[in-house]
């Protein structure tokens, strides 16, 4: 099991991760999502014991990462998004010294060779200099690494980078196999993955957590996706809808002599009635409306807005008393 308490992250005044907790039980695949910026990469480094946390624990298997690093550290395998490896070596050669490294048996280190070369369809691969590979298959490399030695633990960060459709589907089911007898806590960008696979998705914006929960749940409450095809022009659709609260960026499309709009609607709003009146007043008579389920990336999109948008607003407050200052300076 994962425990994560209270984990925050400073470089000075920027605060990386804030207040983070959180659990990941035995055997679950919890998906980490969040845009680019919002700690992701810091917080995995923080629960593998590579960066000291400002504050907070971390415990893997009932050890603290940071107080018993060495008995928590033998139950972990870790992928970076960026594969430490040696490009000098062979295959084979990287993976007998990360199986030194990890303390795995002489006797038993060849078996154990075999057997993650496999998993990772690396076999034919295993007497090629590391350097010579694409980066799909130094990818997979980085992750034969972080399985030797059969760790109940695996981080792996965006483990799908570089790879082909041929292997994402692959990988797909290794990590879908391993999570019947691993815990699993993985970062992606590819969403529409991450909702196949994973049994629980934490999102991280601005280095807060804003949703922890299944992929059904997470996209069965909360915000649905309305779609609407409307006689008038792109214009007056924008121009009304401009008017109605919580319909401003909606996607708007016009094709064929028709108008078709996209609204994500916030949880616990059914904007509807607002939005045909207002499409109706505006030119845009409604031909046809229907809501939908959103998908995994709808929701990833509404909070990850919310907060971009709350710390645009304190950017710009900021700017604003800024340029106040110097002006108050310049007439002294």
């Amino acid at each position: 099991m994962i425990e994560v308490s209270h984990l925050t992250k400073r470089y000075g005044d920027l605060t990386a991760v804030s207040d983070l907790s959180f659990q990941v039980g035995d055997g679950e695949i919890c998906g980490f999502l969040g845009p680019n910026g919002a700690g992701k990469t810091t917080t995995m480094q923080m629960m593998t014991g590579c960066l000291a946390p400002t504050e907070g624990t971390v415990k893997i298997d009932g050890y603290d990462i940071f107080r018993d690093p060495v008995p928590a550290k033998k139950t972990i395998g870790y992928l970076p998004e960026v594969p430490p490896l040696y490009p000098d070596l062979t295959v084979d050669e990287y993976l007998r010294f990360a199986a030194a490294l990890k303390k795995v048996p002489k006797a038993a280190r060849s078996a154990e060779l075999d057997r993650v070369l496999s998993a990772l369809e690396l076999s034919e691969e295993r007497h090629r200099l590391i350097r010579n590979l694409s980066k799909g298959y130094r990818q997979r490399v980085g992750f034969a690494g972080a399985l030797i030695g059969d760790p109940k633990t695996l981080f792996l960060d965006e483990p799908m980078s570089g790879l082909d459709p041929k292997q994402i589907n692959a990988m797909r089911d290794l990590i879908r196999e391993l999570g019947r007898t691993h815990t699993i806590f993985l970062s992606s960008h590819i969403l529409s993955e991450v909702a196949e696979i994973c049994t629980r998705v934490l999102i991280l914006s601005g280095g807060r957590a804003v949703a922890m929960d299944t992929p059904d749940r997470l996209c069965g409450q909360g915000a649905g996706v309305l779609l609407i095809e409307t006689a008038g022009s792109a214009s007056q659709a924008r121009e009304a809808l401009g008017r109605v609260a919580d319909a401003e960026e909606a996607e708007i499309e016009e094709r064929g002599g028709r108008v078709y709009i996209r609204i994500l609607m916030p949880e616990g709003e059914d904007i509807r009635s607002r939005v045909s009146s207002a499409l109706a007043a505006g030119g845009c008579p409604v031909l046809e409306m229907r809501a939908e389920k959103a998908s995994l990336e709808d929701i990833f999109i509404l909070l990850t807005e919310e907060d971009a948008e709350e710390e645009t607003e304190e950017d710009a407050e900021e700017e604003t008393r800024a340029l106040k200052g110097a002006d108050d300076d310049s007439d002294l």
